[in-house]
């Protein structure tokens, strides 16, 4: 399990925290030990896991779950007081973040950082596919572009203009965004 991130202002709650994942074969485990060293953290390392021991030494600790679920892609357990836990839990489960109530059971926080790695491993795969078409929607702008390029100065039709971009990307085995980028600078001066 690469990038667990421990944030616990108790170095006994701390030291429990990393034998636990240290159990569960964690390689890179980092701990800080306020919310806004936590914070700075968050930009330093793409995090699978972030395990945060309320209270912490600055905050409470919930406000930084929802950040931490809301700016990086990891998995969040919070572990809370046990009766605070239902009220806590209403607070931060729309974020995805997992509350697991203290004193801990080893079983039921080693399942909540289990879920919580599946739930990384999801986002982490729609963050790729979400970029992938990304990608080809950005290229369909260019080639939209570059289709607009030769209707305007070559006076094309767009079919015309497709055919061309097309033509030109087999014989000279490219992809349409490249001949559509070497158009468009031919034509725009850039692209």
């Amino acid at each position: 399990m690469p990038g667990a991130l421990i944030v616990s202002s108790g170095e006994k709650g701390r030291d429990m925290l990393c034998g636990v994942l240290t159990d569960m074969g964690a390689g890179d485990i980092s701990t800080v030990t306020s919310g806004a060293e936590a914070r700075r953290g968050f930009a330093d390392a793409d995090w699978q896991v972030i395990l945060i021991n309320t209270p912490l030494s600055d905050e409470f600790g919930h406000e930084l779950a929802v950040f931490a679920a809301g700016s990086t892609g990891a998995g969040v357990v919070l572990l809370v007081k046990a009766e605070m836990a239902d009220e806590v839990a209403v607070r931060v489960e729309d974020a995805g973040v997992f509350v697991v109530p203290k004193p801990l059971n080893r079983a039921l926080l080693f399942g909540a950082v289990k879920l919580a790695q599946a739930a990384n491993r999801r986002i982490m795969g729609l963050q790729r596919q979400n970029n992938i078409l990304q990608q080809k929607i950005d290229d369909i702008r260019l080639v939209d572009r570059a289709k607009c390029a030769l209707i305007q100065y070559r006076l094309l039709t767009e079919p015309e203009a497709h055919k061309y971009i097309e033509r030109e990307a087999m014989d000279s085995r490219r992809t349409r965004r490249e001949v559509a980028q070497a158009i468009l600078r031919m034509y725009e001066g850039g692209c």
